[in-house]
This record gives C-alpha cells, structure tokens and sequence, in this order.
C-alpha cells in the first residue's frame, strides 16, 4: 500500500482538531464576552446551542455532497468556511450577530467527519481502515484537550477577539496545504499504477455508474442497518458531549475542583479518549488479520466499547473524587475506542463508493441531535434537582447500554448493503 496514505489521515487528524478548537474556543471566551458586551447568561446560553442545530441538520446534504463533488474539494470548501465564521465570531458586537457566526460555523464543520469518512475509505484497504478511522477520530479528542490552554493562553496575549482570529487562521494555512497534497489515489501520479490498483481491488464493493444509480440517498433510510447506526451513534454522542459540555462544570460543582486542577486532572478522560481512538481502531484491523469475519470483528468492539463506557452512569454513585475521575476516562476511552469503528463500519456497509460520506452524514446527523438533547436535558435536571447530576450520568449510561444493543441486533452482517429490488 502507497505510505502517503498516513500522510493524507494525519491532514484528517490536524482539521478534526482544529475543528473542535474553533468549536470550544467561544466556551472558553464567553466570560469575557460576557463582562464585556454585558451578555446575560441566557442569551449566552442561545448562542452556545446555536452551532449544534446547524451542525445536525446539515449533516444530511453534507454527506451526499461530499459524494458527489469528491472529498479534495468539499473539505478544501467546509474549511474555509468554518474558518472565515471563527474569525467573524471574533468580530461579533451583538447577540444576533454572534448566533449567526455560530450558525455557519456549524455548517461548514458538518462536512468534516462525513469528509475524513470518506478519506479513509479512499486511501485505505479495509484491513487498515479501523486504524485509519481512530487516527481522525482521534482529533476530536486531542483538540478539546488542547482548547482550554491554546484558547486561554490566546485571550491572556491578544484578547479574545484576536484569539478567534488565529485559530481561524489555523484552518485557512491548512487548507493551503491540504489544496496542494490531497488527490484521490485514482488521481496521484507519484504512486505505481501497480499500488492504486491492489488499493482499488480491496474496497470490495461495485463501483460501476450503474450500481450507484440503483440506490439514492433517500433509499438508504429503507435498510435496517442505517437506522441501527444511527440509533447506536445516538446514543454514543449523548454520553460523549456531556464531556464536551457539562463536564468542566461537574468537576467545579459537584467535585469541588479548583481552576487548576481542572486545567489539570480534568485533561486526563480526553488524553485517555485519545488512546481508546487508536486503541479501537487497532484492536478491530487486529482481530480482521487474524481471521475473525468483518462482522465479529467490528461488532465486538462497538458493543464492548459501549458496554464498557455506561461506567459513567457509575461515577455520579461513589463518594471517592479519583475513582469517580477513573470511571469518567475508562468511559471516555470506552466511548472513543467505540467511535473508531462506528465510522469505519459506515464505510464497509456502504452499497457502493458513492454513498460512504452520504452513510457517514446520514449516522451523524442522529448523533448530534443527542448533542442538543443533552444538553438541554442536563440543564433543566440541574434546575430541577437543584444541581444534582446524577440524573443525566445515569440516563448516560443507560443509553449506552441500548446502544450496545442496536449495534448488536439492529445493525446487520458489516458487508456492502444488497442493491435494493427494482420498484
């Protein structure tokens, strides 16, 4: 196989991490903005959300889309898109005009996972794909990791509205890079015609114009397995962005952190989801060599990914401040060694080459809607049982458990979807 690929997933990985810096950065700078435009905390709170509907509802065209106009250009396009929006975020006098920046950064970033998706199939046989996956995937991680210090560190030297401007300009220069590295294997004259064809022969799936015609975007709701990917990665994002959201808060709260040790031992589930990235897709590509089917393989890890990461329902129970912090990175490795092979079973269903981004789209449009619904559910928990979180913990990893059992039942054999009958 051509060694650019690592090249092609590690461009996947530097825009997945800069994606979810420009998404948290606002999280990071709304005291500031707050104390200085006077913004209340709930207008703060509309502006916060306003990414997440975007980002959701755009999934669906994105993935089918990126089909079509082919991955160079599409993610060359969703970049300097996001990135234009960060900086317009950074320029923002008004409430108004801040949920229109977040509104557009969320649909440029809804083409990023579908993008990186569509990347690994791309360049990447099927026995590497889990790997190749968990490398991308793990760029969520490592940039809401990097965010709270990057951000900060931003705001202390050039003020908040400079800090969007340089972690705008972060994705512009990528784009720069990615313009002129990126071609589809089918399309890069440094690899031996010899190479394309061995990566071309094991996507196993048709290709031909005609197949593709077959099935459009909307006969893909009409296979049972497309519902269980999209009920498992539900469930999945539920826990995952009560991380992205509540957590900091539940540290502070309910822990009795302090600033410091939250910029500190509060880092650790996220450098541990950065593992379970590589973990998963490894442990899957593992168990494919050595013989398991496509299916046993890829289904064992999603469901013991899952089963593992309902401890976080667990850690709301037990009294202990370090194992309740054990049990929230266990469950955040658990959950992201799970999300590696969530996108790579999306590729390998996929009828035919045409419609992987289109899979990928279609699965995380329901998973984000579990990004808005945590949130709020969480929110109006903690009103309700006067700032208790062990309500949403536990409702965490319950659904954790039934996604276990979509991808267990729901979800079928992990081979390409049979063309659909003539109608």
């Amino acid at each position: 196989m051509p060694k650019i690929r690592w090249l092609m997933i590690g461009m996947c990985f530097l825009a997945n991490a800069i994606s979810y810096i420009d998404r948290a950065n606002l999280a990071i700078a709304a005291p500031a903005i707050r104390a200085e435009l006077g913004i209340n905390a709930a207008e703060m709170g509309l502006v916060l959300s306003a990414f997440f509907w975007t980002y959701a509802l755009m999934q669906l065209p994105a993935g089918w889309f990126i089909d079509r106009l082919g991955v160079r250009i599409s993610l060359a396009f969703a970049v300097t898109w996001w990135s234009l929006f960060t900086m317009a975020t950074g320029a923002a006098r008004g409430v108004t005009q801040f949920i229109g920046a977040r509104l557009m950064l969320g649909v440029g970033e809804a083409f990023s996972l579908p993008s990186f998706t569509r990347v690994a199939f791309n360049w990447f046989p099927r026995s590497e794909r889990g790997m190749a996956c968990g490398i991308f995937n793990s760029g969520s991680t490592t940039g809401s990791a990097l965010s709270l210090p990057v951000v900060t560190a931003l705001i202390v030297a050039v003020g908040w509205r400079g800090a969007f401007g340089v972690t705008g300009i972060l994705g512009i220069v990528w784009v720069l890079a990615w313009w002129f590295i990126y071609r589809d294997p089918e399309k890069y004259r440094a690899i031996a015609p010899a190479q394309v064809d061995a990566l071309l022969a094991q996507r196993g799936m048709p290709v031909t114009p005609a197949a593709s015609a077959k099935i459009s975007w909307l006969d893909l709701f009409r296979y049972r397995s497309i519902w269980g990917l999209m009920i498992g990665l539900f469930c999945l994002n539920f826990a995952i962005y009560f991380f992205i959201t509540w957590f900091p808060s539940y540290l502070l709260q309910a822990r009795g952190f302090s600033l410091a040790s939250l910029g500190t031992l509060g880092m650790v589930p996220a450098l541990m989801a950065i593992l379970g990235n590589w973990l998963g897709g490894y442990t899957s590509d593992r168990l494919l060599k050595m013989g398991w089917s496509p299916t046993k393989a890829r289904k064992t890890c999603l469901v013991g990914g899952m089963l593992t990461a309902s401890s976080i329902g667990v850690s709301a129970f037990v009294d202990s401040t370090m194992m309740c912090l054990a049990l929230f990175s266990l469950a955040y490795a658990a959950l992201s060694f799970t999300g590696a092979n969530v996108w790579t079973v999306g590729s390998e269903i996929a009828p035919t080459q045409d419609h992987v981004a289109s899979i990928g789209g279609i699965q995380n449009f329901a998973g984000n809607l579990a990004g808005i619904l945590i949130t709020t559910f969480t929110g109006v928990m903690l009103v309700l049982t006067k700032g208790s979180f062990l309500i949403p913990l536990a409702v965490a990893g319950g659904l954790c458990v039934v996604g276990a059992l979509s991808y267990l039942f729901i979800v079928g054999k992990v081979e390409p979807l049979s063309l659909l009958p003539e109608r």
